[in-house]
């Protein structure tokens, strides 16, 4: 999966041209202010209207499925069910692009999907087509040309900036409900130069390492669940209903 030289869906490297161009350090501190520490409006939605709300979205980064997002969270939460996790990840992988409403209430695209990155130091050419990275002005900033840049090294990532986008905002709202494993998987499984690459570890502390063999435990379930048969939600909807009870709260006021 991850066929980035897929011609089926030629708008995945135009995305990727805008994401890394226009993800710069002040860009998304703007964004953080906004959506999380002053936002100016909030839309109140349970989980349920959020998912039937995210359900009308085609990701333009994604260059494996076209199937609609609520199927792909099917999935992957019936795929984690399957192999007989925790309910907790069960109910992380049915909600871990939620986040991806923020596209539906009037953000780009290129700053909500997509895989995610520091930003604040020197760019990795392991994240997907670094060349695009050249066009970005933090690329001539020379406080940011160095692996950590403005960071202390061995910070950990809870101390990074990181790109902003769908992981980042739908942490905000789960990071008081769910078992720390998730919340990993939920503000990192886009950041995949770091979980499948390697890249980034002068960021980590000993922590971060202890937390990644989550991350990539969750990765297969998101990529390689994809499947042109669909999962019947109609049946499925009482049982997930009843996990996000179990540990979220009923509805959210959304940033928007």
């Amino acid at each position: 999966m991850r066929d980035y030289e897929s011609p089926s869906r030629d708008t995945v490297e135009t995305f990727y041209l805008l994401n890394h161009r226009l993800q710069t350090f002040d860009f998304v501190k703007n964004q953080f202010k906004r959506f999380v520490s002053k936002p100016t409006s909030t839309r109140s939605m349970t989980w349920l209207e959020a998912l039937t709300y995210l359900d009308t979205l085609v990701d333009d980064s994604d260059p494996d499925t076209e199937l609609s997002q609520l199927q792909h969270l099917l999935q992957t939460a019936e795929a984690i069910r399957r192999d007989d996790h925790e309910d907790w990840f069960v109910l992380t992988g049915f909600i871990h692009d939620l986040g991806k409403i923020l596209c539906l209430s009037g953000e780009p695209q290129w700053s909500v999907v997509g895989d995610t990155f520091p930003v604040g130091c020197r760019f990795s050419d392991k994240i997907v087509y670094p060349h695009f990275f050249a066009d970005n002005p933090d690329s001539d900033n020379p406080a940011y040309q160095t692996p950590t840049g403005i960071y202390e090294p061995a910070c950990g990532l809870r101390n990074v900036t990181m790109s902003w986008g769908h992981d980042e905002y739908l942490f905000q709202y789960i990071k008081d409900y769910l078992p720390e494993p998730a919340q990993y998987m939920i503000r990192f499984h886009s950041f995949y130069a770091w979980h499948q690459s390697g890249a980034y570890d002068d960021l980590c502390d000993d922590h971060d390492r202890e937390m990644l063999p989550w991350v990539k435990k969750f990765n297969p379930y998101d990529l390689y669940s994809k499947a042109d048969n669909t999962v019947n939600w109609d049946e499925l909807r009482p049982y997930y209903l009843d996990l996000i009870e179990k540990y979220l709260p009923a509805k959210i006021a959304w940033a928007v």
